[in-house]
């Protein structure tokens, strides 16, 4: 069985460009830089017993090559899942469309109940 250890939410777009795979790239970037797991170093666990799945929503899923943006993904076993969400915002006055694509990171772990003993 395995347990969710941490969930991140990330941002990101291109706004001149109506790139969604740049845009979605950012939004992970976003979504990892605000976590750190030192749980690995603190008790030797592998970053290959990691588990990350991936879930980027903008207005054109099939825009996105996952295989790509997964990796792009610094540790763990990850997939990466694309879903319609997200928003492009239009300038009439360009003609540009900024796109806004959003993304969740989780990363799972096999249970550790019982591992660990508090002292």
């Amino acid at each position: 069985m395995e347990q969710r250890i941490i969930i991140e939410m990330g941002m990101g777009n291109d706004l001149h460009g109506m790139d969604y795979q740049k845009a979605a790239a950012r939004a992970i970037e976003d979504a990892i830089r605000h976590s750190t797991l030192p749980i690995f170093d603190s008790i030797k666990l592998s970053h290959n017993d990691m588990r990350v799945q991936v879930t980027v929503a903008v207005q054109e899923p099939d825009k996105i090559d996952p295989e790509a943006l997964t990796s792009g993904l610094p540790r763990g076993r990850a997939h990466v899942s694309v879903v319609k969400g997200g928003l492009n915002i239009p300038n009439p006055e360009t003609g540009d469309t900024a796109v806004i694509a959003t993304a969740a990171v989780e990363a799972f772990l096999p249970s550790q109940a019982g591992k660990w003993v508090q002292a």
